[in-house]
Parts: structure tokens; C-alpha cells; sequence
């Protein structure tokens, strides 16, 4: 009996993950044109990534979707210094002026709001890419709770306390790997740049699918 059972099993395993890796698609979005603007600023950063130079191969279950498209978006800063918040769920990811919102100096955080809580894949990040520039202290975090006082997951860390590394910012955005994260609320940090203490966004898609 064992030498036909475990044979089975090992078929059933086998085709159970046939059919997982069946259903996963490769993350596809839009990417803006490249757009280099001003003169460049020395980046002193330690540990930095290296260069992103292509869209990363990003598999994602069958019918992911942006879901951050047009929803509601929040902010520590009220009161933006450039542009307004609906930007970055706008769709534009353009890398010139109107296209991005300058939010005031030292750590500042957006929110965005899903709606409904939802199966998250992945989230993608322009903060401005026609310059190339490190943001400080990125942290990306999701919750059930919109005041994130409770029941909240980071998916991204690369301040002094986190795990990741910095990177540079280019026009194929920064792709984070939320791992399926269930939340409604999307939550992103930075406290500066390299090249001025503002910080900026462009856009944000967060892919996934409502939560059952």
C-alpha cells in the first residue's frame, strides 16, 4: 500500500502546482516615457541597489488589477506644496511638471483607500524619475485599520531599522512584492531625497484582487 500511496500523493502535489503556476500571469503596466530634467545631483548612499534597467518578470494570479486607479488618496501633508492628491491615482505617470505632488519636508506618509479589503500582489511607486535621486526612509505598509494604530503589515522597509535597500529612481518605478497582504488601506512613507528634503509622488498602483 505505501510504495502506490506515496507515488499518488506525489502526483496530486504535482499537479496542484501545476495548476497554481497555471493561473499566475506576468505583472504588465504602462510605463511613462523617460524624461531627464535639470542637472545632476551626487548620490552618497550606502548600500544602494543596483541601476534598475528593465521591467522586472513579475507573476501575479490571472485577472490582477490596479485597484488603486482613481480611489481616494490622504496624506499627513493636507495641504501639498505642488499639485493635489488625486495625482497619484490619476493613471499619469508622466515625469514633468503637473504630473506629481510635492508634499512639505521631513517624514510624510499617503494613504490610499481600496474601498473594500483586498488580496494585495504587488505595489508600484513613482515618486520622480526625470532626475535621478534616492528617497529616504521608504516604508510601505497595508491595513484593515485607516488610523494603521492596529493590524498592519510592511511589505517594504529600507529606513536604518528595515531590511531593504535603497534604490534610484527611474521611469520604471520601484515594484514591491506585497505577497498577498490582505488590507484596504495602503499606506507609503519617505522623508526626503538626495537631491532636497521635499517629498514627491507620481503614482501609485497597487495590483491585487478584492478579498473574498
Amino acid at each position: 500500500m505505501k510504495k502506490l500511496f506515496l507515488p499518488t500523493v506525489g502526483l496530486i502535489l504535482l499537479s496542484a502546482n501545476l495548476a497554481l503556476a497555471a493561473d499566475k500571469v506576468p505583472l504588465k503596466t504602462e510605463l511613462p516615457n523617460v524624461v531627464i530634467l535639470g542637472t545632476p545631483v551626487p548620490i552618497d548612499v550606502p548600500n544602494l541597489e543596483p541601476k534598475q534597467k528593465d521591467w522586472p518578470e513579475f507573476m501575479v494570479p490571472a485577472g490582477t488589477v490596479n485597484l488603486a486607479k482613481g480611489k481616494k488618496v490622504t496624506a499627513s501633508d493636507s495641504d501639498p506644496v505642488v499639485g493635489t492628491l488625486d495625482l497619484i491615482t490619476d493613471g499619469d505617470k508622466a515625469g514633468d511638471e503637473g504630473s506629481w505632488v510635492e508634499l512639505g519636508k521631513g517624514k510624510q506618509w499617503v494613504q490610499i483607500d481600496l474601498t473594500q479589503s483586498a488580496t494585495i500582489s504587488a505595489v508600484v511607486v513613482w515618486h520622480f524619475h526625470s532626475q535621478e535621486r534616492v528617497y529616504r526612509d521608504v516604508v510601505v505598509q497595508v491595513s484593515d485599520d485607516p488610523t494603521f494604530a492596529k493590524d498592519v503589515t510592511t511589505i517594504y522597509d529600507n529606513s536604518a531599522s528595515g531590511k531593504d535597500r535603497p534604490y534610484i529612481e527611474t521611469y520604471l518605478g520601484k515594484l514591491i512584492d506585497a505577497k498577498g497582504v490582505k488590507g484596504r488601506y495602503v499606506r507609503l512613507y519617505s522623508n526626503g531625497n538626495t537631491t532636497n528634503h521635499m517629498n514627491h509622488y507620481i503614482e501609485v498602483e497597487v495590483f491585487g484582487k478584492p478579498a473574498a
